[in-house]
């Protein structure tokens, strides 16, 4: 059996678009184990292949493209060259789509017609992961959706990776890269004991909650709303006492329900939540508001994605905000 073979496209920045000799996926496999172990034995461990074998792969592929990937000493310890770094990089790109594209066809060979993986957070509303799984193409009549379900940072990555077609992604970072069309947009909400004194207050500032302990979604699971939060107590000099941080949402209201402090949440997780003991208010402050987006790859030519993500918003995007449609 003939081994698996994948051209690189060589980076801009050296120089003109030659495209690398071939090379095997077992090779790109190897490169990238060994990038992120920067030791051989271990690398190897990884691979289930000896030292030496591993060995022979790197020297192999350093021999065909003509340059070093890695500086070795006699410790089996390595470092990659700057050739190597970028090399890395476009590998683990090329596994992605020969992955994705393993998938596909098997999906197509078992007698889907087309297959879009779609991602999610897993604080999204669950109306919208509805309406994804309800939308319909006439052109695509055995069109499969797959879900995945990831934070904001790791769905967008993902995206450029070609690991998804598209997401739905709330307060998505701005990046040249991607398109984003907004369909909805809301405010951060809180919750907060009933016996607070700001309980029947609607909507709450970030002052009636600045003597309590707060409860936050962790820094990686939206960066910009978890930044958006600190700026703005910055601003209005309330320094958090100790915060708890979270994953899900009901990690959050269980602590809110345990008297620990107040919680911050995406609308979307926030209305889902109904506890004994425990209010949920939107905040007012214009900077917690944030707009849910339908996240592409800004130059996906794919006609099938590109409909499915009209399709999608002309049903679901309100006119205030018709903009940036991919």
């Amino acid at each position: 059996m003939r081994a698996l073979v994948v051209s690189i496209t060589c980076p801009a920045k050296w120089g003109s678009e030659v495209l690398f000799p071939n090379v095997e996926v077992r090779h790109l496999h190897a490169v990238t184990v060994l990038a992120e172990e920067l030791n051989f034995t271990r690398a190897a461990d990884r691979l289930h292949i000896t030292q030496p074998a591993l060995s022979k792969q790197i020297t192999e592929l350093e021999k065909q493209l003509g340059y070093r990937l890695f500086v070795r000493d006699k410790k089996r310890t390595v470092e990659l060259t700057d050739a190597g770094r970028t090399f890395v990089q476009e590998a683990r790109s090329a596994m992605l789509h020969t992955e994705r594209a393993v998938q596909l066809s098997r999906a197509i060979s078992e007698g889907s017609e087309s297959v879009l993986t779609i991602g999610r957070s897993p604080c999204a509303d669950p109306a919208w992961i509805s309406a994804v799984l309800a939308t319909r193409l006439p052109l695509f009549p055995k069109l499969r959706v797959r879900l995945k379900s990831q934070f904001a940072p790791e769905l967008v990555r993902s995206v450029l990776a070609g690991e998804l077609d598209f997401a739905i992604v709330t307060a998505a970072p701005k990046d040249g890269q991607i398109t984003a069309a907004p369909f909805a947009r809301a405010p951060l909400y809180a919750a907060l004991p009933e016996t607070h004194q700001a309980a029947h207050k609607e909507p709450l500032m970030l002052q009636d909650l600045a003597k309590d302990h707060w409860i936050l979604f962790a820094k990686q699971v939206n960066p910009l709303a978890y930044d958006a939060i600190m700026e703005l107590a910055q601003r209005e000099a309330i320094n958090p006492k100790d915060p708890h941080h979270i994953m899900v949402a009901h990690e959050a209201i269980h602590l809110v329900s345990e008297q620990l402090g107040v919680a911050f949440l995406t609308k979307a997780s926030a209305l889902r939540i109904c506890v004994e003991g425990v209010v949920i208010r939107p905040l007012a402050d214009e900077s917690l508001w944030f707009e849910t987006c339908v996240v592409m790859r800004a130059e996906d030519c794919s006609r099938l994605v590109n409909k499915f993500a009209r399709s999608f918003l002309r049903r679901h995007q309100p006119p205030s905000l018709n903009r940036h449609q991919p």
